[in-house]
């Protein structure tokens, strides 16, 4: 699963993205299309669970949940039609499984905007505008060629057809796809066009140093907005993350963010929101080599989680010992939450839930 962030011409992507990723990997320039091709990198999920499970279980190495990141080119008004360098990065946005769009929420007189004036909601309603026009062409271009394959009695293309139909009515009527109601099965072939507004998305307000906290004005404007869409925002000062990342000593970095009024860097609540957005949970497996947090979709099954350390494991699964991360801590090893009889056995059609430590046994 990935993560594509996106947003007009210098409102800080490539910024946030290096912090992201401790990187130099994006150019960041005061000037439109500074990214040309997408950047991709890795960010971890930090997760305060591993810490605790080691506690009692001492392994030689901590592995967290990690994200693949995707910066996006800037997008600008009419890129649906080519404005800007157009459709080249519309065309990365349908690649990724979740949009995290930069918003700015900052004044700075150095730093020109594309629009001329600092309006977080005309940014967003202009970077939906593009996604919502473009979905309409793939839709429009789509429609023809599944009406012609389903004149011949072509079960499935009726119902692309009937797909297809019911989002061009959608988008028309200027809303986007992931306000709409699909079946499991209407999700797939939405999923298969790549359409964008069916994407979830996530707000990060760029704000300047003196509102990291994301108290100011445009930020409230950018959370009620969001509220209604039923998205998310995290506040972020994309410029002091940066200077964060560049701070190698632990000692100066706790000085550096207490000094600006954060217990954690923002980028810790980015990248957990993200997971949160792309529908992501992570279980646990814990043992003296390691102790690592695995990714999974809410609503996977045992079996599929077991699947995602090794195909073996899902295709010979047998059973999961599971138990919990307040078991742990209250019996203080897996051999006494064994003797406590709190250790549970779980079968193929076992839901896996959030925080899950597991050991799985399969034959193949």
């Amino acid at each position: 699963m990935e993560a594509g962030i996106v947003g007009l011409p210098n409102v800080g992507k490539s910024t946030l993205f290096n912090a992201l990723t401790c990187s130099h990997g994006a150019q960041s320039a005061n000037y439109p299309f500074c990214t040309i091709e997408p950047n991709e990198g890795i960010v971890s999920v930090p997760d305060g669970r591993l810490k605790r499970i080691t506690e009692y279980i001492v392994p030689q190495k901590i592995i967290p949940a990690i994200l693949k990141l995707v910066d996006i080119a800037g997008i600008v008004k009419g890129a649906s039609v080519g404005e800007g360098l157009g459709n080249k990065f519309l065309s990365h946005i349908r690649e990724v499984d979740a949009i995290l769009q930069v918003v700015r929420c900052f004044e700075d007189d150095d730093v020109t905007h594309v629009g001329g004036r600092i309006d977080p909601l005309s940014d967003i309603e202009i970077i939906e505008t593009e996604l919502l026009l473009a979905d309409m062409q793939t839709l429009e271009n789509t429609l023809p060629k599944a009406e012609r394959t389903a004149r011949s009695g072509d079960k499935d293309a009726k119902a692309r057809v009937a797909v297809i139909q019911k989002c061009l009515e959608h988008v028309n009527a200027e809303k986007p796809l992931r306000s709409l109601e699909l079946t499991p099965d209407e999700q797939k072939i939405v999923t298969s066009y790549g359409l964008m507004t069916a994407k979830p998305v996530l707000y990060i307000a760029n704000v300047d140093e003196d509102d990291v906290e994301g108290q100011g004005p445009l930020v409230s404007k950018v959370r009620e907005y969001a509220a209604s869409v039923g998205a998310d925002v995290v506040p972020v000062c994309a410029k002091l993350e940066a200077d964060l990342v560049e701070i190698e000593d632990e000692a100066e970095r706790r000085e550096f963010l207490e000094s600006a009024g954060l217990h954690e860097p923002a980028l810790w609540s980015v990248a957990r929101a993200a997971y949160h957005t792309l529908g992501l949970q992570s279980y646990f497996t814990a043992g003296e080599k390691e102790v690592r947090a695995w990714t999974i979709p809410i609503g996977a099954t045992a079996p599929q989680a077991a699947g995602v350390i090794h195909s073996d494991f899902e295709r010979g699964f047998i059973r999961a010992e599971i138990y919990s991360l307040a078991d742990l801590e209250e019996h203080k090893s897996e051999k006494e939450i064994r003797a406590a009889g709190k250790l549970r056995v779980e079968g193929k059609s076992y839901i896996m839930q959030d925080g899950d430590i597991v050991h799985f046994l399969f034959n193949v």
